[in-house]
């Protein structure tokens, strides 16, 4: 037992936030204190999640390929009914533990979410056949489906004025989680296509012990609700969100917004060696400078925005950015301007922080867990739909000449959908708890 201070200090020491720019301390009306741990761990978790989410995409073809005996084509339908699969447990699942993070807090499904994500790694290392990537997906979504408890741990500390910085910071850790991912992903695809696995399940454990170590338990005793199943499913959860003011059409943006921005995951890869002809450290790369843009927008210019133009307008400027960013990659054909391109895509991180955001004002502290949970599952109705979308675009379009505009269509659909979500964010309702940046401006909170 005394020795468990030193280890404390050590993990500490190593703590990967200490890479983030200005992270390191929580803004008042009165004054600025020290980030409490559960930020730290929450932050740490987001970004060794991305981490070990990007490190695979690189190689993921590769081990598709080499499980099913088939080309890129082949390697782009399989991996859609992969991302499919996950998706699928995802939308059963978040409600679920949305609600047990309500009852029991957010802890101990914290640290159960990452627990999962180190076995999931491990099988994926280790899978001799397709069967058993289709079951470490599987895993992968109930597991994955803990990002409502992690948020619901910002709403518990921060006070709702804060809310949209720090689930910024959630994107500014994931963005460089994205920039270390996929570069670490491309180098260690170089040597190994299934070295990377091994990194990610380390990841993910080194993350638990650190949780275990440090993360205290944010939901009070006084906030906690019986568990009732009656809604934690995604139907039940639904008729609970609709007694919430602008809820539903908040939760209908969350979907489309996520239908069109998995475009990236789900064929990102498959699109740009197809397209391009690059390799697994390219794919790798290209994905590192979207991250970089990433984490310098939310850690240094998004904050600045939203303070200027409040949540609802910083997401729809941020959204119309991106719709615009999606159609360049659709018409494009050359793989040095696409690389010039990538830094552009920080865009997109202007809109789910904020999404986020104007979430949690319409829920109280008993129902934190739930409502995030239920942005989960919406939001997981759109993993599921991704692939079933984009995946066979791309597999059409890997049949054209590279220089044909058909070759992008995917990226055209995907900022027709975007451009929708942003039609309907126009149109969402005045939050019960306001926007204090356009409250002192003077406009209408949104």
């Amino acid at each position: 037992s005394r020795s468990l201070p030193s280890l404390r200090r050590g993990f500490d020491s190593l703590h990967p936030l200490h890479f983030l720019p200005g992270v390191d301390s929580i803004s008042t009306d009165a004054a600025r204190m020290p980030m409490p741990p559960a930020i730290k761990f929450v932050l740490a978790t987001m970004l060794i999640n991305a981490i070990g989410f990007g490190i695979v995409i690189p190689v993921f073809p590769s081990l598709v390929m080499e499980l099913s005996g088939g080309g890129i084509e082949r390697a782009t339908a399989i991996g859609g009914w992969l991302s499919f699969t996950f998706a699928a447990f995802q939308f059963l699942f978040a409600p679920i533990i949305g609600n047990l993070s309500d009852r029991f807090g957010r802890r101990p499904i914290l640290l159960g979410s990452l627990a999962g994500f180190a076995v999931d790694f491990l099988i994926l290392a280790f899978a001799p056949n397709l069967l058993w990537l289709f079951i470490a997906r599987a895993l992968t979504g109930m597991a994955g489906a803990t990002n409502g408890p992690a948020q619901s741990v910002i709403a518990d500390i921060i006070p709702p004025q804060e809310r949209s910085r720090w689930f910024g910071y959630i994107g500014a850790a994931f963005g460089s989680g994205f920039v270390l991912g996929p570069a670490l992903g491309g180098l260690l695809g170089e040597i190994d296509h299934r070295l990377p696995f091994y990194a990610a399940a380390a990841l993910a454990m080194g993350n638990f012990i650190y949780g275990w170590l440090y993360f205290p338990e944010t939901l009070k005793a006084e906030n906690r609700r019986p568990f009732d199943w009656t809604r934690a499913n995604p139907i039940g959860a639904l008729g609970a969100i609709r007694k919430m003011r602008g809820l539903v059409l908040i939760s209908l943006v969350y979907f489309l917004w996520q239908l069109s921005t998995l475009v990236y995951p789900m064929i990102w890869p498959y699109f740009a060696m197809s397209r391009y002809s690059w390799s697994n450290g390219l794919v790798g790369a290209s994905l590192a400078i979207m991250g970089i843009g990433m984490a310098v927008m939310q850690a240094g210019i998004a904050p600045r925005i939203v303070r200027r133009l409040g949540e609802r307008r910083t997401a729809i400027w941020g959204g119309a950015a991106t719709v615009l960013c999606m159609l360049g990659l659709s018409a494009n054909s050359v793989g040095w301007i696409t690389l010039a391109m990538m830094p552009l895509l920080a865009f997109q991180s202007l809109v789910h922080p904020n999404l986020s955001a104007m979430m949690s004002r319409r829920a109280d502290a008993t129902t934190q867990g739930e409502v995030q949970g239920f942005a989960s599952s919406v939001m997981a109705i759109g993993s599921i739909l991704a692939p079933l979308v984009f995946n066979p675009l791309q597999a059409w379009a890997a049949t054209m000449p590279d220089d044909s505009p058909l070759s992008g269509v995917a990226f055209f659909a995907a900022a027709g959908i975007a451009a929708l979500a942003m039609v309907v964010l126009s149109f969402t309702p005045r939050a019960p708890v306001p926007d204090p940046v356009l409250e002192r401006r003077g406009h209408a909170a949104r």
